[in-house]
């Protein structure tokens, strides 16, 4: 099996990455959203408009 990153033979210690490095890598990628899970599109939350909840003068 190769390394899905950087394509090296995988390491039984980090399969199926070749080293922690390249784990690493791959787990950025799954926070930083680089990846997804294809699925149905969730709708779009609708936000109170700014006439609802004004926001508090800037302090000075």
């Amino acid at each position: 099996m190769t390394c899905p990153i950087c394509s090296r033979t995988s390491d039984p210690k980090y399969r199926p990455f070749c080293s922690r490095r390249c784990a690493d890598v791959d787990l950025a990628r799954w926070l930083n959203a680089s990846y997804a899970i294809p699925g149905p599109e969730a709708e779009a939350e609708s936000l109170p408009d700014d006439d609802e909840n004004p926001r508090p003068p800037p302090r000075q």
